[in-house]
Parts: structure tokens; C-alpha cells; sequence
């Protein structure tokens, strides 16, 4: 017995010394505070660089202008508008509603805490609603993809002069998509909810689509990759299957509408959906840690006991992210930023510590904590642990540099991205053409624009990171890393 309590003791000791040494490693690198305020500005401004379409007078991104207004021509359809998903000028359904999802979130869980900024995240958020209302304006359809990605990636052009072919793919009753439509309808259902007070004929437009929608993902199931893999793979291959997005869409349309049906087929699908993979994954591709935080809120709360397992699997979720107890797919980094295989990590980083700090919060609010074997989480540590991600992020970080462009005095200069890295349509107005581009791709020069806001895909395990163009996983921005960073800059602002 003695022996047993020494090892739980030994155990104990070891988690809260990792935890300490990761946090510790931070102030080891640099000890200056940041101005969050300014970051959750330019996180926001990003969005407005990567916009598709008809700008709007109000543009503030000046060295961008319209770029692909015959999107859709093709299908008698108007496709134009949302966003470009990183440096290059595709328009891929699948991430793009899901970054419209985590605006949308940050929105409803820290929007009080934006400021003058909470109307520039809105039209952010609004930008893409709009977008995704006309792809799902046919029942029983929607446009999941505008451009061939294979065309747009052998050209290095502004999105302003492409001519690539714009192509555009579909999913319908006959090629079922249930993980982008799953996805498109949680995007116009957490939508709603910010649209409520604010616009209330649009935001009853939004939950009604969401409903529609979702009704087609569930009646006609598959994975969106199956045909239309040759598309949308590798870019935004659907790997872990289309059923948790059925229940991240069931979750926010039971969250925006507060129908019975929605509580009942999240309750009753859980285990056939597997509620409880990979908890701890969340990303455009990975819903599981999102929809197990999302629902333990109603849990914590005291309104939901019928959800009680996803409070359990949300939990499991702290408790593997935990430094020193880390499941062996999330490790950190010597200096301390969360590190996972695969490209881009820093979606990783920001969407996991968004979940964090959403977990924390709800935690506080329930005065609960989180048993992890011989150690507990708490809510103030959540917070603190998802705190020195974005600090690393801003710059307290081995290399004393911020991943995100202008800001602070050192950040990437030479990200992989088409606009920001040939010269603007009024800097230079002649066409430059798909392989003329080349040359400004292989340039040792900064780019001419600074797309102020975007965070790059990141460091590697060691925390090096080569500031180079053709490093694409490490160099190139995605609306998917910003939009949870959105509200993780806004709390960390009103709570320094």
C-alpha cells in the first residue's frame, strides 16, 4: 500500500513539475507583455486580405481588389464572394465553414470582450455567411469547391489576374457529402446566434438554411471525398470520416434553435456517430474535442444530465493535452508550444487552446475542476496554459520572433501567399501571368505586401522555423489558424 501511494505520489510530482517547467519555459524566453489588443485587431483584419469577389467600400486591406466575379458562371450560378483558404485562390467549402463556425464561437463566447473590434468580427463573420448562403440555395445541394486546385497550384498569380480554370463541385443526393454540408449547417447555426439581437431577419434566414441543410447531410450520407476525391484530395481530404461532423452540426442547431430533436439525435447518436474517437483532435477535418466541450457547457451548467458521458470525454480531452500526461499524438515543443504531426501546426496550436480556455470558463462558472489521475486541472491553469500558446504565438518563443505578420518587431516576412507576395494591382497594374509569378515565388526579397494579421503555419517540433516561401507547412497563413486565435486575443485582452 505504501508503495502503491509512493508511486501515485511520484506520478503526481512528475505531471506538476512538466506543467511548470512548460510554463516556466516562457518566462525563460522572454517576460514582456504583449498588447493583445492590437493582435486581436490585426487577427481580424487578416480576413479582409483573404476575401473573394466584390470588395466593399469599406475594404481596408488596400493593396487587394475584386478577384473572381464570374465564379459560378459556369453553372448559371452566382458562386462569388467568401474567402480564399490560405496563399493560394481556391475557394474550399470544407475549411472556409469552418472557420466561419470558430468566428462565429468566438463571437458568442468572448465577443463582450472585442471592444470596438466585436463589429469588425462580425462582418468577418458575415462575409462568409453570406458566401454560404448561396451555396446552399438549391435544395439538396451545395457547392463545396470554386477553382481546380491542381490548375491554381502550378500558377503563382494574384487572385486578381488568374486565369486558372474555375471549376466548380457539387455535392447532391447522388454524391452525398455529409462532413461539408454537417459542417456548412453548424457554420449558419452558430452564425444565427450572433445574428440574433443584431439582425434578426438574417438570422432566422441562417437557422432556417442551417436546418435545410443538415436535413440533407443526415437523409444522405457519405463523405464528400468519396466523389469528389479527385478534387478535393489531397487539399482537404475528408481522413476521419463524415459522421462527427453530423454531430457538431445536430450540437450548434440544438445550441441556435433549442428544438428537442436536435438534444434527442445528439443523445441517441452518440455512440453510432463515436462521440468519443480522438478526443484530442479539433481542426476543419476533426470535430470530436469541439462537440465534447461544446456540450459539457450545458452539463457544467446543471440543464443537461442526459449529456454527462460528453462532459466525461471532454475531460479525457484536458487531461491528454496536459503537459507531462499528453496523449503521445500532441507533444510540446522545447519551448513549449503544443506540436502535432502533420502540416500547419498552428491550427492545432490555436484551435486546441481555444478549447482550453472555452473548457476553462465553463468550469469556473460551475466552480468544478478536472481530475487527472493523481493531479487535477484547473480552470485557472486551462487558462494559463492556453494563455503561453498565444504569448508563443506573439513572440515569447525560443526565436524571439511573432508568427503572426506586423506584429510586433520581428515576424515572417517572406509567407507563402500569392497576394501578399507579388506586387498589388496599383503597384505594378499590368497582368502578371501564371508562371511570371515564379520568379517573386523563388525571390529572397520580403513581400511587397504585408498582410498584416496572419499567422503562419509555424515552428516545427525543435522550434525552428525557416522564414521561406517554398516551406509551405510552415509558412503559409489559413483562416483556420485566426479565426479561434480571434477569441482567445479578445479574452486575453480583457483578462491580461
Amino acid at each position: 500500500m505504501a508503495r502503491k501511494s509512493l508511486a501515485a505520489y511520484l506520478r503526481s510530482f512528475r505531471v506538476t513539475a512538466c506543467l511548470f517547467l512548460v510554463l516556466l519555459s516562457f518566462h525563460a524566453v522572454i517576460g514582456s507583455g504583449h498588447d493583445y489588443y492590437d493582435a486581436l485587431r490585426k487577427s481580424i483584419l487578416f480576413f479582409e486580405g483573404q476575401r473573394s469577389g466584390k470588395l466593399p467600400p469599406d475594404q481596408r486591406v488596400k493593396w487587394r481588389s475584386d478577384s473572381a466575379l464570374h465564379d459560378g458562371s459556369t453553372v448559371g450560378r452566382d458562386l462569388t464572394g467568401g474567402y480564399y483558404d490560405a496563399g493560394d485562390n481556391i475557394k474550399f467549402g470544407f475549411p472556409m465553414a469552418f472557420t466561419t463556425t470558430l468566428l462565429a464561437w468566438s463571437i458568442i463566447d468572448f465577443g463582450r470582450n472585442m471592444g470596438p473590434e466585436l463589429k469588425n468580427a462580425v462582418k468577418a463573420v458575415k462575409w462568409g455567411t453570406d458566401y454560404l448562403l448561396k451555396v446552399t440555395s438549391t435544395p439538396d445541394v451545395v457547392y463545396v469547391q470554386v477553382g481546380d486546385a491542381y490548375s491554381d497550384h502550378n500558377c503563382w498569380e494574384r487572385p486578381e489576374d488568374m486565369d486558372t480554370l474555375r471549376s466548380v463541385y457539387k455535392i447532391d443526393r447522388s454524391h452525398p457529402g455529409s462532413d461539408v454540408a454537417g459542417e456548412t449547417a453548424a457554420a449558419l447555426a452558430a452564425a444565427s446566434i450572433v445574428f440574433r439581437s443584431r439582425d434578426p431577419a438574417y438570422s432566422r434566414l441562417l437557422l432556417n438554411r442551417a436546418v435545410r441543410v443538415f436535413d440533407f447531410a443526415d437523409r444522405h450520407r457519405g463523405a464528400y471525398s468519396g466523389s469528389l476525391h479527385s478534387a478535393v484530395c489531397p487539399f482537404y481530404c475528408d481522413v476521419n470520416g463524415y459522421q462527427d461532423e453530423l454531430l457538431w452540426g445536430a450540437v450548434w442547431l440544438h445550441k441556435a434553435s433549442r428544438k428537442r430533436k436536435y438534444r434527442e439525435y445528439v443523445v441517441q447518436n452518440e455512440v453510432i456517430l463515436h462521440a468519443g474517437d480522438t478526443i484530442n483532435e479539433f481542426g476543419w477535418d476533426n470535430k470530436h474535442a469541439g462537440i465534447n466541450v461544446l456540450i459539457s457547457k450545458e452539463v457544467l451548467m446543471g440543464r443537461a444530465g442526459y449529456f454527462e458521458s460528453f462532459k466525461q470525454n471532454a475531460d479525457d480531452f484536458i487531461c491528454s493535452i496536459l503537459p507531462g500526461i499528453s496523449h503521445p499524438q500532441v507533444q510540446y515543443s522545447p519551448g513549449g508550444l503544443i506540436f502535432k504531426a502533420g502540416g500547419s501546426n498552428m491550427q492545432h496550436v490555436t484551435s486546441l487552446s481555444f478549447l482550453l480556455l472555452a473548457y476553462s470558463s465553463y468550469l469556473s462558472h460551475a466552480n468544478k475542476v478536472v481530475p487527472c489521475g493523481e493531479t487535477t486541472a484547473s480552470p485557472g491553469l486551462l487558462k494559463e496554459l492556453a494563455k503561453r500558446q498565444v504569448d508563443y504565438i506573439l513572440g515569447d518563443n525560443p526565436l524571439r520572433m511573432s508568427y503572426m505578420v506586423g506584429y510586433g518587431s520581428r515576424y515572417p516576412q517572406r509567407i507563402h501567399h500569392r497576394g501578399s507576395s507579388l506586387p498589388s494591382v496599383q503597384a505594378h497594374p499590368a497582368r502578371i501571368r501564371c508562371k511570371e509569378g515564379s520568379r517573386y515565388f523563388l525571390s529572397p526579397d520580403p513581400n511587397p505586401n504585408v498582410h498584416v494579421g496572419a499567422v503562419v503555419g509555424g515552428p516545427n517540433v525543435t522550434d525552428a522555423f525557416p522564414d521561406s516561401r517554398p516551406f509551405f507547412q510552415e509558412s503559409e497563413p489559413t483562416t483556420y489558424i485566426n479565426a479561434p486565435l480571434v477569441g482567445l486575443l479578445a479574452y486575453f485582452w480583457a483578462h491580461p
